[in-house]
């Protein structure tokens, strides 16, 4: 059974409802949920929510389940080289020499 959203236009209350697909949506606030004491009969919408996202357990729903192993070589000779060799690969950055300061001649 699917959960619908509901915004009540009196009180300004949202809330979750649990309904079958066939039913009709809700015209009124439930009194069970509504938060106005005494219950305040409002006008409920049906709001867009975010719903559910998909949930895929188990083995065989990942794209990179099924990767040949040529491509699986291919992507090893890809990837960088680790930290450890680039630095002993790389040469110190060179300084510039620093510049003499002017005299002022008088």
């Amino acid at each position: 059974m699917p959960t619908y959203e509901y915004a009540c236009a009196k009180c300004g209350h949202t809330f979750e409802q649990s309904q079958p697909m066939s039913a009709a949506a809700l015209t009124t606030c439930p009194k069970d949920v509504c938060p106005k004491k005494p219950w305040g009969k409002g006008k409920v919408k049906r709001t867009i929510s975010g719903g559910a996202g998909l949930l895929f357990k188990g083995s065989g729903f990942y794209i990179t389940d099924y990767r040949s192993d040529s491509y699986k070589a291919a992507a090893k000779k890809d990837t960088p080289p680790s930290s450890s060799s680039a630095k002993s690969e790389s040469k110190p950055a060179s300084t510039p020499a620093p510049s003499k300061p002017k005299s002022d001649s008088k």
